[in-house]
């Protein structure tokens, strides 16, 4: 059995587990010099009385050879291959999860090797063994009896596993990453535009330069004094950081917009919750540098599994964060070098880490997991850096020095690309340099079709240092401000004068300018700390509105606090997430009734909803009596309308928003609209991604939308495209297409040939 209580050695009875299994180890690497892995193996197993202790190694070609063993037949080591996936060992390689399994030989996953004799165990762990964000191999421990090991335990051989990943890589462990001559070939990774713009250049890779580390301690006295120290260096270096702020943005307000962003990435660093963990690792005989970068894998594993981009990106800033930490327990780590105009690679990027690259010359960036709302695109906007996001496997396969285009507006990454495409980029830049010329003319304009039609360009913002883009783009308000960011970026819903705060300044810097606050919208990928539920189904589950009403109290603070906030100015609030007419109601003469108590009451009070649930539809009648307005989430609407969740990437572009099925739906919203209320009309707008691209935005304004919420970059580029349109003309040609495209998956092709005939930018 793997167990606490293990057998006594002289002077040792009072020292917890973890801390002998610690000490040994300390002293077998002290004797040694280095640890053979049979050693240690039969160090771990006999300290931890366990009946079989191994450990794999992945190998070239995503295998997992059976390295050394206690307990396991000794003529299978070399021998036992697993593939990554494959087993129970290859599952835990290829999720980087632990599993914790009572019965092991009845799981599902579990791939019977009849040469290593393991018939008679039962229970089983399956710890992944890490280094640097890669699975290296993976340790074992088995025990006859069926069992479910505790937490205590877990954590005992997680801490085995990381002195393993110093180790593996001197018995031959591979990271999977790609060799040979396709390491040498073009290679195109697509990805999400995070900005705009195009660069050519050579490509640097992200990551700090590796350092040997001290993994065991003698004192953890000691050990948390240097944390102590480390952390008030790190922040004193964050402070000075952002008291310098960023001259080389483009102009006050992007550097202003910088300043934010750094201020918000400080608040993460003075989160205790991460540090306090890194603390407990120390109490455990880990040394400091090795407990940060513990805490940190464990972190990486938590939140990798969520599909929420922003939640995410907070990964990002902590990794940036114990970076620094390590930084500051080594002693600062010379930067290497890069080349002019060089590319940054990276799977995350922080806050503060952008501006260090960018101070360093890089011209462009391509970021596995990034999103158009995360710090880092938000500071390449500011920064003017063309940027793209989830470009998965690049790091796989580039290498420094190779060539690489990052191009923005079509969201790839070229890599290695064949000379005639370099010059066509290269061209390319040129022209897109007079093209923003032109677009920076338009900032001033309203937006407006080429025969006159207005149509509102709003914002999507969720963070009040998005604001400044306001007037960097000229946008006419704030389609859609989601109020929950700011409370997930904080770990915690705001109190009621925080949020009340947060709310003001949002009225404050639009001006007069219209501004649609969405109400919590938590829930799904969206958790703040103690919310956590299980469910099969978050997205179409226990969230936003149904939270809202389901704890009245968090929404009426909420609603207290927009009120609050519009000292007596206009206010429009909308609600997410809305499937009946009830609980529209519910949750109206919720505000309603906190408009009584508040004053000055708002000049008006318009109350809405988002349309995302299909039910709406056969409601909308009934709904338009009440609704001031109406706000189209096209995500969630096209989400729910096909069946198909939208973070499922292998359903990505399946079902196309230019489809005969939305399109009419869409219709049928306007129709009704502006039917409603005796003729006078419910006013109607989109909110969701759609309205970003162009040729979905042209689309809906030929169906009749006349306001449009969007990222600040794709203002501009619509406005442009708004300038050139003969909306006259374009309806009858849409209305033919549609009533021509019955049956089809798409209309997008039809109606991208007549806007290019017409040299209509899409």
């Amino acid at each position: 059995m793997l167990c606490i209580a293990l057998s006594r050695f002289p002077g040792e009875a009072n020292v917890p587990s973890p801390r002998r299994l610690l000490s040994r180890l300390r002293d077998l690497r002290a004797s040694s010099g280095s640890t053979p892995l049979p050693e240690l193996i039969h160090l771990v197993a006999g300290e931890l009385v366990s009946e079989v202790c191994s450990v794999y190694v992945q190998k070239p070609g995503d295998i997992l050879e059976l390295t050394a063993t206690e307990g396991l037949n000794q003529t299978a080591v070399g021998h036992t291959r697993l593939r990554v996936g494959e087993g129970i060992v290859g599952l835990a390689a290829a999720t980087g999860a632990v599993l914790n399994l009572p019965d092991a030989q009845n799981h599902p996953a579990f791939a019977y090797r009849p040469e290593t004799g393991e018939d008679p165990y039962a229970s089983m762990i399956a710890v992944p063994v890490r280094r640097g964000g890669r699975t290296l191999g993976v340790l074992v421990v088995q025990n006859r009896a069926p069992r479910r090991y505790t937490e205590e335990e877990v954590d005992e051989l997680e801490t085995v596993a990381m002195l393993l990943g110093e180790l593996l890589p001197a018995s031959g462990a591979t990271n999977g990453g790609t060799e040979g001559v396709g390491g040498t070939v073009p290679r195109v990774f697509a990805g999400t535009p995070l900005t705009s713009g195009v660069a050519v250049g050579p490509v640097v890779l992200h990551g700090p330069p590796r350092v040997p580390i001290r993994l065991l301690a003698d004192d953890p006295g000691t050990e948390q004094r240097r944390l102590h120290d480390a952390m008030e260096h790190m922040q004193r270096g964050l402070d000075a950081l952002i008291e310098t702020g960023v001259p080389q943005a483009n102009n006050a307000a992007d550097a202003n917009a910088t300043r934010e962003v750094l201020e918000a990435y400080r608040l993460v660093a003075a989160d205790a919750g991460w540090v306090r963990r890194v603390d407990e690792v120390i109490r455990g005989g880990v040394a400091a540098e090795a407990a940060v970068q513990r805490v940190l894998g464990e972190l990486h594993h938590r939140m990798r599994r969520i599909s929420d981009p922003y939640l995410r990106e907070r990964l990002a800033d902590i990794e940036d964060l114990a970076g620094r930490l390590l930084s500051a327990l080594l002693g600062d780590v010379p930067k290497p070098d890069i080349p002019p105009g060089a590319i940054l690679l990276a799977r995350r990027l922080g806050a503060a880490e952008l501006l260090d690259w960018h101070s360093r010359g890089i011209v462009g960036i391509a970021v596995e997991e990034a999103s158009p709302s995360g710090h880092a695109a938000i500071l390449a906007r500011a920064l003017g850096l063309p940027a793209v996001g989830g470009t998965r496997g690049m790091l796989d396969t580039a290498e420094p020095g190779n060539e690489a285009v990052i191009d923005a507006d079509d969201g790839q990454l070229v890599l290695r690309p064949e000379a005639e495409v370099r010059q066509v980029y290269l061209r390319a830049i040129e022209s897109q340099t007079a093209q923003h010329a032109g677009w920076a003319v338009l900032r001033d304009r309203p937006g407006r079709t080429a025969d006159g039609q207005p149509v509102k360009l709003m914002l999507n913002v969720g963070l009040s240092l998005e604001l400044a883009q306001l007037n960097t783009v000229g946008a006419d308000g704030i389609g859609l401000f989601r109020t929950e960011i700011a409370m997930l970026a904080r770990g915690a819903v705001a109190d009621v004068p925080e949020q009340a705060a947060i709310y003001s300044r949002v009225l404050d810097s639009a001006a007069g300018r219209p501004v649609l606050f969405r109400t919590l919208d938590l829930g799904a990928d969206k958790l703040l700390p103690g919310t956590v539920t299980q469910e099969d189904n978050p997205a179409m589950g226990w969230r936003s509105l149904r939270i809202g009403l389901d704890r009245p109290a968090l929404l009426r603070r909420q609603l207290r606090a927009l009120l609050l906030a519009a000292g007596g100015r206009k206010l429009s609030v909308m609600f997410p997430m809305v499937a009946t007419v009830s609980e529209f109601r519910a949750a109206r003469t919720l505000l309603l009734a906190e408009a009584r108590r508040v004053r000055p009451a708002p000049e008006q009070l318009e109350i809405g909803t988002m349309l995302e649930v299909p039910a709406l539809m056969w409601q909308l009648s009934e709904l338009l009596k009440e609704a001031d307005f109406i706000s189209i989430g096209s995500n969630d609407l096209m989400q729910f309308l096909y069946a198909a969740d939208r973070g499922t990437s292998s359903l990505y572009g399946r079902y196309d928003l230019l489809s005969e099925p939305v399109l009419d739906l869409l219709d049928q919203v306007l129709k009704t609209a502006r039917a409603a209320r005796g003729g006078t009309g419910v006013p109607v707008s989109l909110c969701g991604e759609a309205a970003s691209r162009p040729l979905e935005a042209l689309t809906l304004v030929g169906l009749g939308l006349t306001t449009l919420s969007m990222p600040a970059a794709s203002v501009l580029p619509i406005k442009a495209l708004l300038a050139q349109l003969d909306l006259t003309a374009f309806r009858p040609v849409l209305a033919a297409i549609r009533r021509g495209g019955a049956g089809m998956a798409s209309l997008r092709e039809p109606i991208a040939v007549w806007a290019r005939e017409h040299g209509i930018p899409v």
